[in-house]
C-alpha cells in the first residue's frame, strides 16, 4: 500500500470512516487515489460521490452520517427522530427527511430515504444539530417532531403519533406548551390539545 494510500485510509478513520468526495478533494485526496483504493478493495463507494472504508466504520447511526453528506438541506424527520430520539417501537424502514418545499429531491441509493416537503416556518422551527463522530446531524427535536407526526398522520398512521405524544410527555419529560407551540407551527393545534388535556 502507498503512503498517500494510507493517508487516505487514515483520513477516512478520523472522519469515522465515511466522507464525501469533496471533502476527500479537499483534503487532497485526487480521483486517481480514491480509483486505486477502490481496486485494492480498502474503500468502497456507497453512493454517487458518498465513500467509506471497506472495514471499520465506527458510526453508531452510518445511515445518518450519510443524509448529512448526501443532504445539506435535509433534516431527519418523523419516524426516523422518534427512533433517535428512542420515543418509538416503530424500526423505520426509511430514513424520513424534510426539505423545503419547492426544493429537488436527491436521488439517493443509499441509505434509503422518504421525503417530506414542509412549509418553510415549519421546516425552520426546532431543528437540534446532534454530532456523531465528527458529523454535524440535523435532526428535530422531540416536541417538533410529535407535532409533525400529527400533521403527516395519514401517511405515518394516527397511532404512531398518539403513541409519541404519549412517551414524549410521560417518559421522555416534554413539556406539554412545548409540543403546543409548535402544534400551532404545525396547524396541528386543535387535533392535538383534546389529546393533550386527557393525558394532563
Amino acid at each position: 500500500m502507498s503512503p498517500k494510500e494510507i493517508r487516505l485510509i487514515q483520513f477516512l478513520k478520523k472522519k469515522g470512516g465515511m466522507a464525501s468526495y469533496s471533502e476527500l478533494n479537499k483534503a487532497g485526496f485526487n480521483k486517481a487515489l480514491i480509483k486505486v483504493s477502490l481496486a485494492n478493495k480498502n474503500v468502497k463507494r456507497i453512493d454517487r460521490g458518498l465513500y467509506c472504508l471497506s472495514e471499520g466504520m465506527s458510526f453508531s447511526n452510518p445511515d445518518l452520517v450519510a443524509i448529512s453528506i448526501k443532504i445539506p438541506k435535509g433534516i431527519v424527520c418523523l419516524i426516523s427522530a422518534l427512533a433517535f430520539h428512542e420515543a418509538t417501537n416503530e424500526i423505520p424502514k426509511y430514513i424520513d427527511v424534510a426539505i423545503p418545499r419547492g426544493t429537488h429531491e436527491s436521488r439517493i441509493k443509499y441509505p434509503p430515504v422518504r421525503f417530506y416537503r414542509f412549509d418553510p416556518k415549519a421546516w425552520e422551527a426546532g431543528i437540534e444539530y446532534r454530532e456523531i463522530e465528527g458529523h454535524k446531524i440535523k435532526i428535530y427535536c422531540l416536541a417538533k417532531t410529535v407535532a409533525d407526526c400529527f400533521k403527516f398522520r395519514n401517511r405515518i398512521g394516527i397511532n404512531v403519533a398518539r403513541e409519541a405524544l404519549k412517551v414524549a410527555i410521560t417518559e421522555k419529560h416534554v413539556k406539554p406548551k412545548d409540543v403546543m407551540e409548535f402544534a400551532k407551527i404545525c396547524r396541528v393545534d386543535r387535533i392535538i390539545k383534546p389529546i393533550l388535556e386527557t393525558m394532563i
